[in-house]
């Protein structure tokens, strides 16, 4: 049986998805800055995904932005807001357990153009601490960048009690949210909860690689990062990726429909999962394992067996997991989100995280329990102590 439990990371797209990027690619592959019929059809699309993605959010079309994925639509709304805004002000705040696109693009203002960040801490759940937030606003605070959903741990970080927070503080701050995980998992309004920038990725929700999004309120000032014909608004040009862009409306039709439903599903999975490997000597959690966590991301920690190890004896049996994000380099190293929770030591480097999608059976996380049970105690007759 083959077994992909790494969704977090990338899932299988939509067939129709598939269907339609290959349709726009090899048929209706006008540039849509054509002024001709080829043009006008390819520019068809793009609208098409704006308002789908717009009444999905609640916002409207022209705050949609599209990029080449998460990492980009971060880099934007960080960079082009802390420049445009920098008259404001020059502090920035985030937590200490973002995405690497969140924490490396804030080092890099701090580094090499002089902003102040604060990175907040976060329980032992990796839930921000709101009283620190609280006591990092000031009068120079710009911009606030807390993720929606953590991608290690699965953690649903307080996005209302923040930005109301933020608000009270002084409206003029700016709020952005990298919102990868919970974009297709939750029903997300901007409008109304206050969010100025969201960050939203296709591959992440059974759509294309290499395509994404970034809603942007139309108060906001943003400046560009990236420079070239002038497409959409100017704020990020390039030729648009016609494809990716249709995929990932598609996408992201199809996977709201029936969200609740799949959502129910998938928490009866974890629900499921996280009974039987905690029957496991030695194992742990990390962060919530109810509704303060994400329905799809599974934290597992295995006491004495290093999670390198144990991915490729589980990937033997055809089950691909992760061990840390799997979203920066596939270079091993401890994670920086488990530091930040606490983890304690035999669980730094012994950590793995199943990710789910509405894709994934009982019969596969039975024979993924299955599998743990018989593989763990043999490699850790082999662990060296």
């Amino acid at each position: 049986m083959e077994v992909y439990l790494d969704n977090s990371a990338t899932t299988m797209c939509y067939p129709e998805v598939g269907e339609l990027v290959y349709k726009v690619m090899c048929q209706d592959y006008g540039n849509p800055s054509s002024m001709h019929r080829k043009g006008v059809q390819a520019e068809h699309y793009i609208r098409e995904s704006k308002e789908t993605i717009a009444k999905i959010l609640k916002v409207t079309p022209k705050e949609i932005f599209f990029t080449s994925g998460g990492t980009e639509s971060d880099n934007l709304a960080l960079i082009g807001c802390a420049r445009a805004n920098r008259r404001s002000g020059n502090h920035l705040i985030t937590s200490s357990i973002e995405h690497p696109a969140i924490l490396n693009t804030m080092r890099y203002l701090e580094e090499e153009e002089g902003f102040r960040v604060t990175y907040l801490p976060v329980d032992e759940h990796g839930k921000i601490r709101l009283d620190a937030l609280a006591d990092a606003l000031c009068p120079e605070t710009i911009l606030v960048s807390i993720m929606y959903v953590n991608n290690e741990v699965g953690t649903v970080q307080p996005i209302q009690e923040a930005v109301q927070m933020v608000r009270r503080y002084k409206p003029s701050i700016l709020f952005h949210t990298d919102a990868v995980q919970g974009y297709g998992k939750y029903r997300i309004y901007p409008k109304r909860m206050g969010i100025d920038l969201l960050t939203a990725s296709g591959h992440k929700i059974h759509g294309p690689k290499g395509i994404g999004f970034l809603y942007i309120d139309s108060r906001v000032r943003i400046t560009p990062i990236l420079f070239g014909g002038e497409q959409q608004k100017n704020i990020r040009s390039g030729t648009e990726n016609v494809p990716g862009i249709a995929g990932l409306g598609l996408a992201s039709r199809l996977i709201y429909q029936d969200l609740e439903m799949k959502n129910a599903l998938m928490r009866e999975l974890k629900e499921h999962f996280i009974e039987g490997a905690l029957k496991i000597e030695n194992t742990v959690v990390h962060g919530f394992t109810d509704e303060g966590g994400a329905p799809h991301i599974i934290s597992l920690g295995v006491a004495g067996v290093r999670s390198e190890v144990l991915l490729h004896a589980l990937e033997d049996k055809g089950i691909y997991v992760s061990s840390g994000s799997a979203c920066s380099s596939n270079h091993p190293a401890v994670s920086g989100v488990l530091k930040g929770i606490g983890a304690p030591q035999e669980y730094l480097d012994a950590t793995l995280r199943f990710s789910m999608s509405e894709f994934t059976t009982k019969e596969e996380i039975d024979y993924t329990l299955e599998t743990l049970y018989n593989c763990i105690p043999m490699l850790r007759k082999f662990t060296r102590r």
